[in-house]
């Protein structure tokens, strides 16, 4: 029987004990306790094996993965009470159990995962006449007219790409030479339907209840705070509207900091689910829609919900 004194010892460290509580729950792969918890591979196998070696965990093999598991002798089930009862002092403990939620939803949708392979056939191969700029204009053309508020817009490109088939469009930067440029080039083409606002993502120069989609492009991770960005968006929005957010993924490219300014390393899944659903927030959904094949590897996450 495996020391209950060195059990205790390896399952003083907090992320050793996140794990097992999410394997309480589910059997899951290495992969699946990285997007869980944001961490690197070997960090991940390492906690696994010293895991093991108090014989709380067992794996098996399926196909190319093998998943891991709660195994709790009867000599351990007092010990197990107690570490249930240390949860409640991880902050990230709560969060992990979001995130297995979404984990486990997604091991369910094999129809996504079909449609993914088709998307990553697409402009693979030439066809002639087609190419993602042409049904992007198709989308375009499809939207309805609405009231959009492009939050950190930069110079505004996607805001005039918006404005084609939009009633109004409301750009938001924090850079003035940014909203002097980008109203400049809508005067020099003559957008009359989109407007350029200097402010904060966290204090928004838009009246309460006046837009129908909310939307955050590669913005969300330059916010200092990034719910109480979220909360802004909850406050413009009519009822029925709609945010929505496109961010990287939560990385550890630590030069972004640097090179792109960012605040934030990219957002988990379950992060934007909880800034969503406590803004208030309904029908939250989150989906990862491109993945880079260069290095730094980054992941785009599309996050989605209505203001109920």
């Amino acid at each position: 029987m495996p020391s209950i004194l060195h059990s205790l010892r390896l399952l003083t460290e907090p992320t050793r004990l996140r794990i097992l509580l999410l394997l309480e729950s589910e059997e899951l792969s290495v992969a699946e306790l990285q997007q869980i918890l944001a961490a690197g591979q070997s960090s991940i196998s390492t906690h696994l094996a010293q895991l093991r070696q108090t014989g709380l965990i067992e794996d098996r093999r399926i196909g190319k993965s093998t998943l891991y598991s709660l195994r709790v002798p009867p000599a351990f089930q007092q010990l197990m009470e107690v570490l249930r009862q240390a949860a409640s002092e991880i902050p990230e403990a709560a969060q992990d159990q979001a995130a297995l939620r979404l984990i486990l939803d997604k091991r369910q949708d094999k129809m996504r995962a079909y449609f993914d392979q088709l998307a990553g056939r697409f402009g693979r191969h030439y066809v002639p006449g087609r190419s993602w700029k042409a049904v992007a204009e198709l989308l375009l053309q499809l939207m309805p007219p609405m009231v959009i508020a492009d939050l950190g817009a930069g110079e505004g490109t996607l805001s005039q790409l918006l404005a084609q088939r939009a009633a109004e469009v409301i750009a938001v930067d924090n850079s003035e030479k940014m909203v002097e440029f980008g109203s400049e080039l809508a005067r020099t083409h003559g957008v009359r339907n989109l407007a350029y606002r200097k402010g904060d993502l966290e204090a928004l120069p838009v009246e309460d209840g006046t837009v129908d989609l909310a939307l955050f492009s590669q913005s969300l991770h330059h916010a200092q705070h990034p719910r109480k960005a979220v909360e802004e968006a909850w406050r413009i929005l009519r009822p029925g509207g709609r945010i929505a957010i496109l961010d990287l993924a939560r990385h550890h490219y630590e030069q972004a900091r640097e090179m792109y300014a960012d605040v934030w390393l990219g957002f988990t899944e379950a992060e934007l689910v909880g800034y969503l659903e406590k803004a208030g927030f309904g029908e939250v959904r989150t989906m990862v829609v491109h993945k880079e094949e260069e290095a730094p590897y980054f992941e785009t996450v599309l996050a989605l919900g209505a203001k109920l």
